[in-house]
């Protein structure tokens, strides 16, 4: 009997102790589990998505091996016409609307009175691609006007009033500005409209290179072309529209552009020549033949970066 109360006096006594221990220790355990559980969790999100990461600004790597989506294309230093870069430069290409720089200078090559008012007709009508235009026939503006339309804007309708404006015609036009290209040296240019809706106005960007130097000489191509936007009365009616740079580099504050024509038609792609300052240097680009509708705008974003990182200083480089 004493050793059963004994026992039972035992029990009363340890139990307590023994069962908060077991308790603690399977907190402890747990919480020890649960932590490190937690923590390795934390720390495999952490691995895929780091914090200091996921707003950091990432610094865009440069590469010396240019690589550019155009088909066709180059870059030289106007300075010297050192060759920065080349990828097919001899290549044979539709330049379609890039032709407008050839029409402008032999519009200005012949010295006529740029203050007299044309009037757009319905023989300025593109009847081959039914190209969209913001210039109704019966629009009346100056040749300085419809100078700025061709060159900013791209207006066929206003390229093809200059040409049909010209002296002796069209006819006349088209071949001035096949023989300024003989004169610039461009020999494998050739032209048969003055707007580039047609295939056949045809160049290299070795050639088109020669242009946009020999264009850039004169004062108002410069200004046109690098016009970002202008309002002009149109139509009978002389509604003002709001008329804009068909180029949107210009609108960069990183760009420093002295000259810049784009053109598009389904056979030619989409086109950019630019004459443009990139480290106190004058670079000539001419990208052809690119397909996405901001690709050759993006090669010309690659290429300035590409100089900006002292590549260009190496040597010229082919792809």
């Amino acid at each position: 009997m004493y050793k059963i109360l004994c026992l039972c006096l035992f029990l009363v006594l340890a139990l307590p102790g023994w069962a908060h221990s077991h308790h603690h220790h399977y907190h402890h355990h747990h919480h020890y589990h649960h932590y490190h559980h937690y923590h390795h969790r934390m720390a495999s999100i952490h691995r895929r998505h780091p914090l200091h990461h996921r707003h950091a600004a990432t610094p865009a790597v440069v590469s010396k091996n240019l690589q550019l989506a155009s088909n066709a294309a180059l870059v030289i230093d106007a300075r010297n016409d050192h060759i920065l870069y080349s990828k097919n430069q001899d290549q044979s290409v539709p330049i379609a609307s890039i032709s407008k720089l050839m029409t402008a200078m032999v519009l200005l090559d012949a010295h006529q009175e740029m203050d007299t008012v044309l009037n757009i007709t319905e023989e300025d009508v593109d009847n081959l691609r039914h190209s969209m235009s913001r210039l109704p026939v019966g629009t009346a503006l100056t040749r300085k006007d419809l100078l700025l339309l061709a060159l900013m804007a791209s207006e066929n309708r206003a390229a093809h009033a200059l040409a049909r404006n010209y002296p002796g015609g069209l006819t006349q036009a088209i071949a001035a500005m096949n023989a300024k290209a003989r004169a610039l040296g461009m020999q494998h240019t050739h032209f048969i409209d003055p707007t580039g809706l047609h295939a056949e106005n045809q160049s290299t960007p070795n050639d088109l290179a020669l242009m946009v130097k020999a264009a850039d000489k004169y004062p108002l191509i410069h200004q046109f072309t690098t016009t970002r936007t202008q309002i002009f009365a149109v139509g009978t009616n002389h509604h003002e529209h709001e008329f804009r740079n068909t180029d949107p580099l210009l609108k960069s504050t990183h760009w420093n552009i002295d000259l810049s024509k784009t053109g598009y038609i389904n056979e030619s792609g989409k086109c950019l020549v630019l004459e443009a300052n990139i480290d106190t240097r004058p670079i000539i680009m001419v990208l052809m033949h690119s397909w996405g509708s901001q690709t050759r705008f993006g090669d010309a974003n690659r290429v300035r970066a590409w100089l900006d990182a002292g590549y260009g200083d190496a040597g010229s480089h082919t792809n």
